[in-house]
This record gives C-alpha cells, sequence and structure tokens, in this order.
C-alpha cells in the first residue's frame, strides 16, 4: 500500500476514469482515504463517486461536461438544473470547486466557456453556496504566446476573446484559474534545450535566471509564465491552481518515461507545491496529480495510458510516494 501522506493538503489527485477495468467507486474513495489524499479532481458529475463521496472530508473539483456548456451558456435554467441535480443534491459532499470546461480554449465550445461559467455562478449564489464553492475553468499552456523567459509570459491574441471573459469573470468572483500543465510535454518537445534534471526537480543550481527570479526548476518557470501573462492581461490579482500534472511512467521511449521518473517527478512536486514560485513566494501552490490509476481506454499516445499512481487492481505503480 502506497503511504501518500497530504500535509497541508495542498495535493489532490485527479480520478480520471476513461477505462473498463478501474475498481468500484467506493473502493477508489477507500484508496484515497487510505493514502491520506484529502482532493479529487472528477470531469463529470460521476453518479458512484458522488455517492461514495458523501460525508468524507475530501474537497472536490467537479467538473461541468463541455457537451453541456451551450445549453448552460444559453438557458439559466438549465444552469439551475445543472446545480440542482449535481451540486446542492450532494450537499454532504465537499465540493470546493466547479470547473466549467476542460481545456477547450479554441474550437467550437470556446465561445460558451465564459457565459456558462457566469450562468453557473447565478445558479451557484441562488442555492446559497457562493461562499463555499468557486468558480473557474481548466485551461493548458496552449493559451501562452511566449513562456520564455517566464517574464514574456503573453497570452495569445487568437486566445483573448475567450480568455478576457474568463479573466474579468476570476477577478470580479475572486476565483482561481485552473491550469493544466505538464513539463512533462514540454520537456519532450524540447530536449535539445531543456534538461531532464531541470524537468523533474533534480538540478543541483539555478538552471534559467530571469532578471531577479533565479528558476531551479520547469514547473516553476512555467507557472511563472502564466502569472507574468496574467499581470499583462488584467489577471495580476488571480491565483493559480495547477488542476493537473504528472509524468506517465511507460509508453514513451524507455529513457523519459519510466517509473523511476514519474516517482521522483510526482515525488518532487509533492515537497515542492508546499513553498511558492520566485514570482510568487510563500503561498503553496495548490496541485492535482494526474491520475490516481493507469486509464486502459484513453486515446493518442500509449504513455496517455500511463499516468497512474495505481493500478486498476490498486498496487501502486512504483514505490510509494510520501506526501510528507
Amino acid at each position: 500500500m502506497a503511504t501518500i501522506t497530504t500535509t497541508g493538503a495542498q495535493i489532490g489527485v485527479c480520478y480520471g476514469d476513461v477505462a473498463d477495468n478501474l475498481p468500484p467507486a467506493r473502493e477508489v474513495i477507500s484508496l484515497y482515504n487510505q493514502n491520506n489524499i484529502k482532493r479529487m479532481r472528477i470531469y463529470y458529475p460521476k453518479r458512484d463517486a458522488l455517492e461514495a463521496l458523501r460525508g468524507s472530508n475530501i474537497e472536490l473539483m467537479l467538473g461541468v461536461e463541455n457537451e453541456r456548456l451551450q445549453a448552460i451558456a444559453s438557458n439559466q435554467a438549465s444552469a439551475d438544473d445543472w446545480v440542482q441535480r449535481n451540486v446542492v443534491a450532494y450537499g454532504n459532499v465537499n465540493i470546493k470547486y466547479l470547473a466549467v470546461g476542460n481545456e477547450i480554449e479554441s474550437g467550437p465550445f470556446a465561445q460558451y466557456v465564459g457565459p456558462a461559467m457566469e450562468k453557473i455562478q447565478n445558479a451557484i449564489s441562488r442555492a446559497g453556496l457562493a461562499n463555499r464553492i468557486k468558480v473557474s475553468t481548466a485551461v493548458h499552456p496552449v493559451i501562452l504566446q511566449e513562456s520564455y523567459p517566464p517574464s514574456k509570459g503573453s497570452f495569445r491574441q487568437d486566445h483573448r476573446a475567450f480568455l478576457d471573459p474568463v479573466i474579468g469573470f476570476l477577478v470580479r468572483n475572486k476565483s482561481p484559474l485552473l491550469l493544466n500543465m505538464y513539463p512533462y510535454f514540454t520537456y519532450i518537445s524540447n530536449r535539445g534545450s531543456i534538461s531532464l534534471q531541470y524537468a523533474v526537480f533534480t538540478s543541483p543550481s539555478v538552471v534559467v535566471q530571469d532578471g531577479q527570479y533565479g528558476y531551479q526548476n520547469l514547473f516553476d518557470a512555467l507557472l511563472d509564465a502564466h502569472y507574468a501573462a496574467l499581470e499583462k492581461a488584467g489577471g495580476g490579482s488571480l491565483r493559480i491552481v495547477v488542476s493537473e500534472t504528472g509524468w506517465p511512467s511507460a509508453g514513451g521511449d524507455g529513457q523519459v518515461t519510466t517509473k523511476e521518473n514519474a516517482r521522483v517527478y510526482n515525488s518532487n512536486v509533492i515537497k515542492h507545491v508546499k513553498g511558492g514560485t520566485p514570482r510568487r513566494p510563500g503561498s503553496p501552490i495548490e496541485t492535482y496529480l494526474f491520475a490516481m490509476f493507469n486509464e486502459n481506454l484513453k486515446r493518442g499516445d500509449r504513455t496517455e495510458n500511463n499516468f497512474g499512481l495505481f493500478y486498476p487492481n490498486k498496487r501502486p505503480v512504483y514505490p510509494p510516494i510520501n506526501f510528507n
């Protein structure tokens, strides 16, 4: 049994279920509790998981499905209905965030994200839950025009029509931006200029000096590039929650995608997020590891099936990581 101690509960784990061989939800919730994992992200209102979470202390990030956004954006009654059925009906589930859409900064659904966030916020307020639940959306680094050095961070102009209403909403409601951020993908796309040590938090000294800020790892550099971009776009007051990060243990070239690299990366994330970044020091970085399980039905590169901390039989993929 892996022992995961989430002191200060800065770390959550994403419960993805694109698989046909996972244990029942009650057993999954038990596995979270056995490992002292205090936060969970699910991507849609997964009924068996919501039922199993009743009365638990696990904090939940709950996704509003991409395919529901158009209906919700165009009709307050649709938003009210969604909140009644998936939030109010589970009053004894500790829902902390609603993620209105996941990684849809462009394409046909993007135009509905901002209006859907407004409608869901209205529904949460009508239900008397606005003080307890924050509404946001999850983006990923495709929104950046520049990211190096981090202080040059800026958003792509062709994404501003999506981003500006989202940033305005988050600032007004004092909600964080949710960011799915994987140094792994940045590293494998830039292996000629980025070292593995920098990507997995094992560089012995500063690698990138950016004015007054020194960066010893890629995680901080990517996060601060997003903070710099937010500052330039009227979002300087916002906090970022890292809503996904992780490292695949298999499926790639066998040198980078190893169990050891995955263990080192995830272990170091856990230690590192208790502090801040060079640009935003002092405050812990709320972070969700992806994912609880290897998911055998995920499409794309074979690494996509191998981000789990556990196999579907609940055995740890690599030697236990300790969140202390």
